[in-house]
């Protein structure tokens, strides 16, 4: 199915449609329009028919769409997941970056075109929940960056990873040729919520990411296609 007001679109933006269900998410789609070509439907929404979200945006509106799961389990559970949503015609599907996941998360995908995205550490979290969850010591930046590594290393298509970290993990030499995709990203003035390393999206690009996830300033605004727009807006300035 041709969708051509969707060519005109940034997929640049990725909006992430943090919602409690379907119907609110399909109704928030059709208010901002062509101004938004890819959506991120998260685990938050799993229940609230998710799945059928993102099939209806993707073969009825021809919209790209990230599944945002972050699954984590043993591996052959993770080959498994994977390999079933691979038949929803996705573009990009989270995992947990330990390579052991990734790895799993690779052969599952294996024969489509989904791309394996790998969290390095939650754009939420700072050196003090590390340490409550007993990660190993080190600064922040450096366990993103080596994450990022391992996780490219064992097959990931790229990474997610906080605007401030972009640029680092660019210049590693097992990212070339990867996606990074930046959460934490707020347009100037937004509130942060509960994001502790944000940055705004012209920022994000510039430090080497591919896509910008942005969620509340759009889907919160009273005027949430105008609010997209305005994000296109200062990507091309």
């Amino acid at each position: 199915m041709s969708h051509p007001n969707n060519a005109a679109a940034d997929d640049r933006l990725i909006v992430a449609l943090d919602v409690a269900d379907a119907h609110t998410g399909m109704t928030l789609a059709e208010r901002i329009g062509d101004a938004v070509s890819f959506y991120k439907i998260g685990l938050g929404m799993l229940t609230g028919g998710g799945l059928a979200l993102a099939n209806e945006l993707k073969t009825e509106h021809g919209k790209r769409i990230f599944l945002d799961m972050k699954l984590f389990d043993i591996g052959a559970t993770v080959e498994a997941a994977v390999r079933g949503l691979s038949r929803f015609d996705l573009d990009f599907l989270t995992v947990h970056g330990d390579p052991h996941v990734v790895r799993a998360a690779a052969e599952g995908k294996r024969g489509s075109e989904m791309k394996i995205l790998a969290v390095t550490i939650l754009t939420s979290l700072d050196r003090a929940d590390l340490d409550a969850g007993l990660i190993k010591p080190g600064d922040m930046t450096d366990l993103v960056q080596e994450r990022a590594g391992l996780a490219l290393a064992a097959g990931a298509d790229g990474v997610i990873a906080s605007p401030q970290e972009a640029a680092l993990i660019r210049a590693l030499p097992e990212a070339t040729g990867k996606l990074i995709v930046t959460p934490g990203v707020r347009p100037a003035g937004a509130a942060l919520g509960d994001q502790k390393r944000v940055e705004t999206p012209a920022t994000a690009i510039a430090s080497g990411a591919d896509h910008i996830v942005v969620g509340r300033p759009v889907w919160q605004d009273s005027d949430p296609r105008a609010a997209a727009q305005a994000i296109r807006d200062e990507l091309r300035g």
